[in-house]
């Protein structure tokens, strides 16, 4: 079936959920948007006891269950510790490289709702007084937060109510550029939430019904590895919907769909696999097959939780994952018309 997503609506949904805070562990604020819209479009909204959400949309035959995940959860941290000098530890939330979050502005989310903004920094952040600044390991050891607030001292930033275990997040710096590229942190996997919803919002403006029933799963503890270990009875088939990745030895650009054949965790469903990719061409939808060996999404999380599925993994490309990433608009609308397609054979 061929679709016609709406192209505003997804790119606004989009820079909304991009410029929402949500590391994996605080994600009852994008939670919350994300029933808000399910509710605008009329779609019925549940969620599971570690707060990820179900959104579901009957199909014609309800003899199979089909899930489609994406995951809003991103990277971030917490602050570990706070120094004599007044500056904040971090430990990572999420595999990244730690050279990629320095000098990046953050903010501090603190259990009593008061919300502190700082830069994230080596603890030699100037070539004009430490000798080896520029060698300088990149480390979690070597890294802090300089928070934006009138503090010399460790009694200062716990009189703001800072603590161990609050959240860090990274500022996304969302920008869609004329030319269709999104560039932005967080792409992993906000564009492929905003795919789905493109999705739902097509059903209900076109009057189309899948052919099976359609779950949708929106995960909210994918960076940290168990997503979607638990997924509701009744599931016959899941694709994972995560981003593409881009470099050495792969085919996929920003401007494609990804289908992924294999990650960390072994070969996709081959059935499915091959339908999506027979898909794409029928569709002439842009697109790339690859072999993802540092990767794992939350179709592997399900199956190693044990559920008895097949399962396939799609999204668009994703240039610099993990870092401050991009993508383009035509990966993401593609990847709703791919979906599409499957969902209503």
């Amino acid at each position: 079936m061929k679709i016609q997503p709406n192209e505003t609506y997804i790119l606004n949904i989009l820079k909304t959920l991009l410029d929402t805070p949500s590391p994996s562990g605080f994600t009852r604020g994008i939670m919350s948007l994300i029933q808000r819209e399910a509710e605008a479009l009329g779609i019925p909204f549940a969620q599971n006891e570690k707060g990820g959400a179900f959104l579901t949309l009957p199909g014609r035959d309800s003899s199979r269950r089909i899930a489609l995940s994406a995951h809003v959860d991103t990277l971030g941290a917490m602050v570990r510790s706070i120094t004599e000098r007044g500056t904040l530890k971090i430990t990572s939330v999420g595999g990244f490289m730690m050279h990629s979050i320095e000098n990046e502005y953050c903010q501090i989310h603190t259990r009593s709702g008061k919300v502190y903004t700082g830069t994230i920094l080596s603890t030699q952040p100037s070539v004009h007084v430490y000798t080896d600044a520029r060698d300088f390991k990149r480390e979690e050891k070597n890294m802090e937060v300089r928070i934006d607030e009138l503090v010399e001292n460790k009694d200062d930033v716990l009189k703001l109510g800072v603590s161990a275990g609050d959240f860090i997040s990274f500022d996304s710096r969302a920008v869609i550029t004329t030319s269709g590229y999104i560039k932005s942190r967080h792409l992993d996997d906000k564009a492929s939430v905003a795919a789905l919803f493109g999705l739902l919002e097509s059903s209900r403006r076109e009057g189309w019904t899948p052919r099976h029933d359609l779950v949708f799963l929106i995960s909210n503890y994918e960076e940290v590895g168990h997503g979607a270990a638990w997924i509701p009875d009744g599931v016959n088939e899941m694709i994972a919907v995560d981003m593409g990745a881009m470099g050495d030895d792969l085919s996929c650009k920003e401007t494609d769909v990804s289908i992924c054949a294999k990650d960390s965790s072994g070969p996709y469903d081959y059935d499915m696999t091959g339908k999506l990719i027979e898909l794409a061409r029928d569709l002439e939808i842009p697109h790339a097959v690859d072999i993802y060996p540092h990767y794992g999404s939350d179709a592997s999380a399900a199956l190693r939780g044990g559920n008895n599925i097949r399962a396939a993994l799609i999204g668009p490309g994703v240039h610099a994952s993990h870092a401050m990433e991009r993508t383009h608009k035509q990966a993401v609308i593609n990847t709703t018309r791919l979906l599409a397609a499957y969902v209503a054979e």
